[in-house]
């Protein structure tokens, strides 16, 4: 008997398709709607641009914050400013003449410098970055996990250095590192036959500076790109979403 009346559903299903086949079309493209997306919710170039700048603006802040704590770069292998690499043999002799206190305390000073520098660093940063156009945001969007960091690197750096230079010019200062520098090199150049030096310190220190933050930004948008957690914006959660790509 369930069988029969089985069998009578299932036909007046099929005449009632044949009598009125529009109404079932239309529950086929129904269904067929909810698998493909919206066109709406595809990406759109300004929302990549959008995504990229705003990871690029928490990677800042973000790293900014812990590239100014106590021991923010002078701990940190990754980001620690060593002495300059074009003074190394004036490290060297004053080490050999027992001036090494001297050369370890510019050095900590340089990288207290570079923490000082880092708290005003953001709002320059971001500055940077909301200027920035970002020519091929795809391009960028698809790259490795630091292509946005490395975007900006390449195409803000000679401004951030010019607008940061005055900040760590306040910030060498500040940490005394301009007073041991020029001990250093009043000392070095006394000693007899030695080549005179006279390096520029607010540029090494900017340049450094400038390195170790695009380090901690890259790390930033790295795990933007492999974590969804770390999405905290809509735009980000739907331009870092690979499905939408």
């Amino acid at each position: 008997m369930r069988n029969n009346k089985t069998v009578i559903i299932c036909s007046l299903i099929l005449c009632f398709s044949i009598i009125n086949p529009s109404l079932a079309q239309f529950k086929v493209n129904k269904n067929l709607k909810k698998l493909i997306p919206k066109k709406d919710e595809k990406l759109s170039t300004p929302e990549v641009t959008k995504g990229l700048k705003e990871a690029l603006v928490k990677g800042v802040t973000k790293g900014a914050k812990k590239a100014s704590a106590t021991d923010g770069f002078n701990k940190n292998k990754l980001i620690r400013i060593p002495f300059p690499d074009d003074m190394v043999k004036v490290k060297n002799k004053l080490n050999s003449m027992g001036m090494s206190k001297l050369v370890n305390d510019f050095e900590l000073s340089l990288n207290r410098a570079a923490e000082k520098s880092a708290q005003k660093a953001t709002p320059i940063f971001v500055d940077a970055i909301n200027s920035m156009s970002v020519d091929d945001a795809w391009g960028v969007l698809k790259g490795d996990n630091r292509s946005a960091t490395t975007y900006l690197k390449e195409n803000t750096t000679n401004d951030l250095k010019e607008s940061f230079n005055p900040v760590v010019k306040e910030s060498l200062d500040e940490a005394e590192t301009t007073k041991y520098f020029d001990q250093i090199v009043t000392r070095y150049n006394k000693i007899p036959f030695v080549d005179k030096v006279n390096p520029n310190l607010e540029e090494y220190a900017t340049a450094k500076a400038i390195d170790g933050l695009f380090t901690l930004v890259g790390q930033e948008e790295e795990k933007i790109r492999k974590d969804p957690a770390a999405r905290t914006s809509d735009t980000m959660k739907k331009v870092f979403n690979k499905d939408n790509w």
